[in-house]
């Protein structure tokens, strides 16, 4: 049984598609949720457009579970809009990503064995 106070990456996977791209989008550096949005989008081509509901939702729950936390720092004043909320990968949160990224290759792996994926097996 896992400590509810020290999580397990595992016991969060799989992940959903949005959390997934989410962690991805702030892997490098702190981002406010249009930011997230953009970044997503221009990541997958377009193909995965998350809706504001969508983004605020897994946010606030992502922020329940320690995936993330909304930062106080701030870029230049110069630049930003007081009003943004700025929110940070956490090291649980870069390592339930890392857990999802090797399920993901792991079943990448086995569909390309069965010949239902490109590549070499």
């Amino acid at each position: 049984m896992t400590d509810a106070r020290d999580p397990q990456p595992a016991s969060f996977l799989p992940l959903p598609s949005a959390t997934f791209h989410i962690l991805m989008a702030v892997a490098h550096e702190d981002r406010h949720g249009y930011a997230i949005m953009q970044d997503v989008a221009a990541r997958t081509g377009g193909e995965l457009k998350l809706s504001a509901g969508t983004l605020y939702r897994s946010i606030q729950r992502m922020l329940e579970q320690g995936l993330l936390l909304e930062t106080s720092d701030r870029p230049d004043p110069e630049l930003d809009d007081e009003r943004r909320r700025y929110y940070r990968i956490t090291p649980l949160g870069e390592a339930v990503a890392r857990a999802e990224a090797r399920r993901l290759t792991q079943l990448v792996k086995l569909a390309r064995a069965r010949g239902l994926a490109p590549g070499r097996a």
